[in-house]
């Protein structure tokens, strides 16, 4: 396993541009075996989940021609379906989480979709019931192997219907959509999922000659189409890294600009930020972070401590729970975080603790956070990473503590955030990837 030793406590300075978004990435990735013509998608980010991704279609029989270092076109011609049997695809789909969204364009375009139980973060319990449930609606058969956790569906014929989902799930909405888009009929999905990920899908899915009205809402209609055709597709930017590089110019003190962040698509983020105290200028499509020595938590109107939490968009996503959390550390005042998704995403913080931060872990889904304001050091530690977003917490910890720390296992990291080293390491960080 790889690691990063850091050397923290120096102020960072420059800009920085956002990667391609991960999550949308894997959702139009899949997307492409919905057509036998030729997809082209642009800023692709160069990361560990991606890259196996396409490396999944290829080994499905998808054409992969690579244009640049973030462009490929993809043609889904010729799928081997045999190679769903295999023990290779078993394997890439259990290490891999986006494989989950290969079922809906499977389903639609070959009628079957295998996929053992998919691989991804330890942050607790993601059932796929929603997805199957779906599927099911739509005319699917669904079966469950316990002992190999595989799950198998068919459909000769998927007919459009009415459905009410039981939670806005992301990749489910999206694997829905995927099945929908070629289904005999009119599909009506309420409480969707509207994350600008899956505006970006459906917009992507409209290119190519689907029918879907509602775009950017809870409720989503769908005309079921015949056949779908290629297109060019540009993905946004990964609005996790222009979070997290909030969290390190605040921890670290320092001016940097964020470059290309599409603001109309970053929700409240910048605003759960502020409300930790942390300035923000908006220039353009551009935000400047400038050198704050100490930031103050807001509390609410009555006085009471102020709460964070995660919910459906247009709520606060829940991938930048851990960057919030740590940044609180730093802050003067307190802040509840309520992580309300998954049960084991706050695990990481009992680390955070060791380097000296104030933390009460209430229950797995909230900790109390007491930040000790601008007199406040972490403690260099090491440590090991045990899911992406708390990964990128303990860097931006370990950017603020005086001393060297170490992290282990970053190739959780890397599944999210391209070149992170390097990338920080222009602005001025010290750390060596060993």
């Amino acid at each position: 396993m790889a690691a990063f030793q850091i050397e923290g406590g120096h102020r960072l300075s420059g800009s920085i541009t956002p990667q391609g978004a991960k999550n949308e990435a894997l959702q139009v990735l899949c997307a492409c075996l919905l057509t036998q013509e030729t997809v082209t998608m642009h800023n692709l980010p160069q990361i560990a989940d991606v890259l196996h991704l396409i490396e999944l279609l290829e080994k499905m029989g998808v054409d992969v021609k690579r244009i640049d270092e973030h462009s490929y076109s993809f043609t889904a011609q010729n799928i081997n379906t045999d190679y769903l049997f295999d023990a290779d695809y078993y394997h890439r789909c259990t290490t891999l989480r986006g494989s989950v969204m290969l079922i809906g364009p499977m389903l639609a375009r070959y009628h079957r979709a295998i996929l053992p139980q998919p691989g991804g973060d330890k942050i607790g319990r993601r059932h796929l019931d929603t997805h199957f449930d779906g599927l099911c609606k739509l005319g699917a058969s669904f079966s469950y192997n316990a002992d190999l956790r595989l799950y198998d569906v068919t459909a000769n014929q998927l007919n459009g219907c009415y459905m009410l989902l039981d939670e806005a799930s992301v990749t489910g909405t999206a694997n829905i959509v995927m099945a929908a888009v070629l289904a005999e009929g009119t599909t009506t999905i309420y409480n969707a999922a509207c994350e600008p990920y899956l505006q970006q899908l459906c917009k992507m899915l409209n290119s190519m000659g689907a029918k879907i009205e509602g775009i950017g809402s809870n409720l989503l209609h769908i005309t079921g189409v015949k056949s779908l055709h290629g297109c060019t597709h540009t993905i946004l930017p990964d609005m996790i890294e222009v979070g997290s590089f909030i969290g390190i110019a605040a921890m670290t003190g320092s001016e940097i600009l964020i470059k290309n962040v599409s603001l109309p698509n970053l929700g409240i983020i910048p605003q759960s930020f502020r409300k930790l105290g942390i300035e923000i200028i908006e220039q353009g499509d551009d935000i400047l972070v400038p050198a704050q020595d100490h930031f103050t938590i807001q509390s609410y109107i009555d006085g009471s401590i102020l709460t964070i939490a995660d919910a459906p968009w247009p709520g606060l996503t829940p991938d930048l729970i851990s960057v919030l959390l740590v940044v609180a550390t730093k802050a003067k005042g307190s802040v509840l975080i309520h992580q309300k998704m998954f049960e084991s995403r706050l695990f990481f913080v009992d680390k955070l603790i060791d380097m000296g931060a104030q933390i009460i872990l209430c229950d797995p889904h909230r900790a109390s956070i007491i930040g000790m304001g601008e007199n406040f050091h972490l403690r260099p530690a090491v440590m090991s990473s045990p899911d992406i977003r708390a990964g990128i917490a303990l860097l931006i910890a370990a950017l603020s503590a005086n001393g060297v720390s170490t992290i282990h296992n970053i190739e959780q990291i890397d599944r999210g955030y391209e070149n992170i080293d390097q990338r920080l390491s222009a602005l001025g960080a010290k750390i060596t990837r060993l």
